[in-house]
C-alpha cells in the first residue's frame, strides 16, 4: 500500500492544485450545459440554473446588481455550487471506500485482513477506530495482536524518552 501511495503522490498533488480543480468544475458546467434539456444531465443543469438565478435574485434584493455584476455573480455561484457538489460526492465516495475496506477486513475477503492491519498499525488503529471492525469476534484481542502483523518495530527510542518527558 505504501508503494501505491508513493507512486500516486504526484497525481494527488496535481489533483489538489486549485487551478486544476477550477478547470474540472468549469468543464463539468460546460458539459452539463451542453446536454439536451430532456435528458437527466440537462435537467440537473436546469435545476442548477434555477438555484443560481434564485441566489442572484436574493443578492439583487439586498444590493444593487447591474449587468456586469450580475454576470460575475452568475458565474461565481455556478462555479461555487458545482464545486460544493463535487466535494460532497467525493466525500461520499471516500466514506464508501472506507466502509468497503472495513467490510473486506472484517470478512477477510481477498485475504486482505493482514494487509489492512499492517497498513493501519495496531497502536494507531486502537487509538482511532475500534479494532473489532476487522478482528473476527471468535478471536480474543490479545491473541489477535500476537498473530496479526503490526507495524514494523524499530529499535529507535521513543519521542518521550528522547525529550526527557515523564510518562503520565
Amino acid at each position: 500500500m505504501g508503494m501505491i501511495r508513493h507512486l500516486a503522490a504526484p497525481m494527488r498533488c496535481f489533483v489538489r492544485f486549485p487551478l486544476f480543480q477550477l478547470a474540472v468544475v468549469i468543464f463539468v458546467i460546460v458539459w452539463l450545459q451542453g446536454a439536451d434539456e430532456t435528458s437527466a444531465i440537462g435537467q440537473i443543469f436546469s435545476a442548477l440554473d434555477i438555484l443560481v438565478d434564485a441566489t442572484v435574485r436574493l443578492f439583487a434584493a439586498v444590493f444593487t446588481v447591474k449587468s456586469f455584476t450580475k454576470s460575475w455573480l452568475i458565474s461565481g455561484f455556478m462555479i461555487a455550487y458545482v464545486y460544493l457538489a463535487c466535494l460532497l460526492i467525493l466525500s461520499l465516495v471516500r466514506v464508501a471506500i472506507r466502509l468497503a475496506v472495513d467490510l473486506v477486513g472484517r470478512s477477510n475477503a481477498f485475504w486482505l485482513r493482514n494487509a489492512i492491519a499492517r497498513e493501519r498499525g495496531i497502536a494507531a488503529y486502537r487509538a482511532w477506530l475500534p479494532f473489532e471492525r476487522i478482528r473476527p469476534a471468535s478471536i480474543p484481542q490479545p491473541e489477535w495482536e500476537k498473530h496479526s502483523p503490526g507495524p514494523p518495530t524499530t529499535n529507535r527510542p521513543t519521542l518521550r524518552s528522547r525529550t526527557g518527558c515523564c510518562a503520565g
